[in-house]
């Protein structure tokens, strides 16, 4: 059974590559949501089991979309992995790659970085 992806960010050419990874492994099904207002609805509809989930998006941010995952009892066991353009590669690194407990990464991100950190989550 293929693992379900749901990806939000409001870059379609960002979401089409990262589903088009993903896809190409033969392991996730994943679904695209480019309207941050939209991921939550987005979420309870697929049941992903792991977001991943743009920081900066116009309506709302990807916080607020967290806060509102983790405020739904139906949905605040799915895991999500922010993504973000606002830390570089050296910060991230140097970092401990978490904001508020989550995990993040700096974009852009590469094939290969993206299956390990997908893969990663899942496991855990």
């Amino acid at each position: 059974m293929n693992k379900r992806i749901l990806v939000v960010d409001d870059e379609p050419a960002i979401t089409r590559m990262i589903k088009l990874v993903l896809e190409q492994t033969g392991r996730y099904e994943v679904r695209t949501e480019n309207l941050g207002r939209k991921a939550v609805e987005a979420a309870r509809e697929f049941r992903p089991d792991l977001i991943l989930l743009d920081v900066m998006m116009p309506g709302m941010l990807g916080s607020e979309i967290g806060m509102r995952l983790q405020d739904d009892p139906e949905l605040r066991a799915i895991k999500f992995v922010f993504l973000t353009a606002l830390v570089t590669k050296d910060e991230e690194l140097r970092s401990t790659g978490q904001i508020g407990g989550h995990t993040f990464v700096a974009k852009p991100i590469s094939a290969d970085e993206l299956c390990r950190v997908v893969e990663d989550q899942l496991r855990r």
